[in-house]
C-alpha cells in the first residue's frame, strides 16, 4: 500500500479491517513504520502482535500433530482420536467421542476441552464436526456405571463411540488408556487431549454433547442446578444433595450420593 493509498484509509478504517481479519495490503507495515502519527505507531503494533500470536498458534498446532504424522509415517492413514467427559461427576452418563481428522485439518484454538470456554469450545464443536471425516458420540448410562464402576463406563463409552463412526479407522489414538473390545490397534498417550489434535477433537466433542444432556436433565429435574454445575461435586451441588436427597440420574455408587441416601460406603467407591 502507498502512503498516498494508506492516507486514503483513516486509522478507524485500518483498525476495523485488523479486527475484521482482513488481509493486509502489501506495503501497509512499511507505510505504517513511517507514519509520525500515534494512531498508526498503535495499529503497527496491534499488526505485528496479531502476527506474532499467529505464529504462536501454528506451532503450536504443528506441536499437537506430532503423533499423528509419526502414525501417518508408520503408514496409518485413518486416525481417530477418543476421549471422553463426565467422569468425576455424581450424576448423569459418561460420554465419549472419537474423530477422524483430514490431514490438513488446523482449527485454530483447538485444545484440551478443559482449557477453553464455553463460547470456543461451542465454536470449535461445530467446526471440528464440519470439517471432520467422521466424528460419533458414544455414552455409557448412570444405571451402567453403577453396575460395572465408573472406569469401566468409560471405557464401554469409548468402545461405542469408535464402534459408531461412520468411517473404520485404521489406528484408535487415546487418551492415556487402551479401549476393550475394539479390533483396530491403539495407541495411549499420556495428556492426548492436550498433545493430539485428534484426541483434543474428540474432548470438544465429548464436552459439549455431555453438556447439552446435563442441561436436559436439568429441566427434567429442576432444583438441582445440573445445567449450572454438570453433575461435578461443587459445594453448592453437594448442599442441594444433602437438602433433597438423590434424583434418579445421580450415580448411587458414589459416596456422597450414598451419603445423601444413609447407604454404607462402596466396596472401592471413588470421589469420596
Amino acid at each position: 500500500m502507498t502512503e498516498s493509498a494508506q492516507k486514503r484509509l483513516s486509522l478507524s478504517e485500518l483498525r476495523e479491517r485488523i479486527r475484521g481479519g482482513e488481509r493486509l495490503p502489501p506495503g501497509l507495515l512499511d507505510s505504517l513504520a513511517t507514519d509520525p502519527r500515534a494512531g498508526a505507531r498503535e495499529i503497527l503494533r496491534q499488526i505485528e502482535t496479531r502476527r506474532r500470536l499467529e505464529r504462536a498458534e501454528t506451532q503450536r498446532l504443528h506441536r499437537m500433530l506430532a503423533h499423528e504424522r509419526a502414525a501417518r509415517a508408520e503408514g496409518f492413514l485413518l486416525l481417530a482420536g477418543v476421549d471422553e467427559a463426565g467422569m468425576a461427576p455424581l450424576a448423569g452418563p459418561v460420554v465419549a467421542a472419537a474423530a477422524i481428522l483430514p490431514e490438513d485439518f488446523r482449527p485454530r484454538g483447538l485444545d484440551d476441552s478443559k482449557k477453553l470456554d464455553l463460547e470456543t469450545r461451542e465454536r470449535l464443536e461445530v467446526e471440528v464436526k464440519a470439517g471432520a471425516v467422521a466424528w460419533a458420540v458414544g455414552l455409557a448410562s448412570v444405571e451402567e456405571i453403577d453396575r460395572i464402576n465408573i472406569y469401566h463406563a468409560g471405557l464401554l463409552a469409548m468402545r461405542r463411540a469408535v464402534e459408531g463412526l461412520a468411517t473404520r479407522p485404521e489406528l484408535v489414538l487415546v487418551d492415556a488408556r487402551t479401549i476393550p473390545g475394539i479390533s483396530q490397534p491403539q495407541r495411549p498417550i499420556v495428556h492426548g487431549d492436550a498433545l493430539s489434535l485428534s484426541i483434543a477433537a474428540a474432548s470438544v466433542i465429548a464436552k459439549t454433547h455431555r453438556d447439552a444432556l446435563m442441561a436436559g436433565l436439568d429441566r427434567e429435574h429442576p432444583g438441582y442446578g445440573f445445567a449450572r454445575h454438570k453433575g461435578y461435586p461443587t459445594p453448592d451441588h453437594l448442599e442441594i444433595l444433602k437438602a433433597r436427597g438423590a434424583c434418579p440420574v445421580h450415580r448411587r455408587s458414589f459416596a456422597p450420593v450414598r451419603e445423601a441416601l444413609g447407604l454404607a460406603p462402596a466396596q472401592g467407591e471413588l470421589f469420596r
